[in-house]
């Protein structure tokens, strides 16, 4: 088989950027990504994407109406297409057996049978999502138990490893594609059709093919792996606030040895995209009667719930031991810098906290819309009384808006506007004495200490403001 056609079922985080810079690097390739949602579908036909990546839209306009196609009409690609991805979601599940653990692969069986359904050709059905261990044989029940005369079908894992802020970056360079399928004659030959598509920009020493669970743990070794890095580290930042040690000098300290290396060892608010994939490897680990591996990598989710609850609860203690009636200024709520993506953000939980605790809350984040922003705070699992988060929580359009007139700041996302922001005239707007909470480690904390700021940050013990005075009263 010659791919010539390629449908993606699932027009998200994975699906639209990957097979946005496939149709670039392989412009004789016609790329269908599909979805059920027709708003989505129109976004990513639109001038605003519903996803924003530092150089996807460019990606996206080069090709768009070429080679490069957003559509619902997945009977019209599924028929057409040689080799399709799916790209849906696998959310935690949240009712029966796993609940709160376990993967729930309902999409992406939907999606095997939809193809099942449709598909009157051979296919090779690539699966792209983050999926539990034997996922593909699943896959290949269904489509095997639905298959029709004639029709042959051959399942490959090929996960993606994107980092969101990076996602393009990530993709036009690689440190690795990862294909994993059948030991079969037909397997062999079917991985060997995808590794060409990537061998267009992918060097071919970079293209790892392995059998189809290896594949599938890979992924989650390697989300697990990383995790556990951050959560050493912000567990670290406890003893370095309780000792006088500094979270960032150790880091470098450490990130110098070679055998460790600099990356992922950054403490901060706490929040992790891999905790649905931690999730999902703790649930197969007490599945397959592995108590001790499950308890282990249950350490790493507690810890990065406990830096998220210690930093919370460092500003309520801050501010006199309550926030009941105050205003507390929130800059950024996306997950990470350079993303719009809100999943597992830790901006999340500070909010709800804060609000429990009865305080009035100003958020402002660059690239997180309004409505995105409240559909988080509304959700049945934040809060009780929707109706009370819209009462209390307003969104800005901008830093200096949002801080006038707070008791606090709390930073919890790390975008670079926020460095460069005028710190004297936010703290000229604000109440005193006025506080930050660099949930990021991105400010300059004795800058701020000196325009009379209160500083906390992770890791760190930072010195008291000297007091100011200003006219006929103390501003500090």
């Amino acid at each position: 088989m010659v791919i010539s056609k390629i449908c993606c079922l699932g027009a998200g985080y994975v699906g639209g950027p990957t097979c946005s810079v496939i149709a670039l690097k392989c412009p004789e390739i016609q790329v269908t990504v599909v979805d059920l949602s027709k708003e989505r579908i129109a976004q990513w036909n639109s001038d605003k994407l519903p996803i924003y990546e530092p150089g996807l839209d460019e990606v996206v306009k080069t090709c768009r109406g070429k080679n490069l196609f957003f559509s619902n009409d997945y009977t019209t690609a599924i028929l057409e297409a040689d080799l399709i991805f799916i790209s849906v979601n696998t959310p935690t599940k949240t009712l029966g057996n796993g609940k709160g653990r376990a993967a729930d692969l309902k999409y992406v069986e939907g999606a095997a049978r939809m193809i099942a359904d449709i598909a009157k050709s051979d296919k090779i059905v690539v699966e792209k999502s983050t999926v539990p261990v034997r996922a593909a044989e699943s896959i290949l029940k269904i489509l095997r138990a639905n298959q029709k005369p004639g029709i042959s079908y051959q399942i490959l894992s090929n996960p993606e490893f994107l980092a969101e802020g990076t996602a393009i970056n990530d993709l036009l360079n690689a440190d690795r594609v990862l294909i994993g399928g059948e030991e079969t004659p037909e397997g062999q030959a079917a991985i060997e059709e995808l590794c060409s598509i990537y061998e267009h920009w992918i060097p071919r020493k970079k293209i790892l093919t392995t059998n189809t669970w290896s594949s599938e743990l890979s992924k989650l070794a390697a989300n697990a792996m990383l995790a556990q890095r951050i959560s050493s580290i912000n567990s670290l930042s406890a003893v370095c606030e309780s000792t006088g040690a500094d979270v960032s000098e150790v880091a470098r300290a450490v990130g110098l040895d070679s055998r460790i290396g600099s990356k992922f060892l950054q403490a901060s608010i706490g929040g992790s995209c891999f905790q649905k994939d931690i999730l999902n490897l703790v649930y197969i680990c007490e599945c397959l009667n592995l108590p001790e591996v499950a308890a282990y990598w249950q350490q790493v989710i507690d810890m990065n719930e406990y830096q998220k609850s210690r930093f919370t609860a460092k500003v309520v203690e801050s501010l006199f031991n309550t926030v009941s009636g105050k205003r507390i200024c929130i800059l950024g709520f996306a997950f990470k810098k350079n993303t719009g993506d809100t999943r597992e953000t830790p901006a999340i939980y500070v909010a709800k906290t804060l609000l429990n605790e009865g305080a009035s809350l100003r958020i402002y984040d660059p690239k997180v819309e309004e409505q995105q922003i409240f559909q988080d705070l509304t959700h049945p699992s934040v809060c009780e009384s929707p109706e009370d988060v819209r009462k209390r929580v307003s969104i800005y359009h901008d830093a200096y808006t949002a801080s006038s007139g707070t008791h606090a700041i709390v930073l919890c996302t790390e975008w670079d506007e926020f460095v460069t922001l005028d710190y004297h005239r936010i703290y000229d707007g604000m109440m005193k004495p006025a506080y930050i909470f660099d949930g990021r480690k991105i400010l300059d904390h004795e800058a701020l200490i000196n325009i009379g700021f209160h500083v906390q940050t992770i890791g760190k013990r930072l010195q008291r403001p000297l007091l100011r005075w200003c006219g006929t009263r103390n501003c500090n």
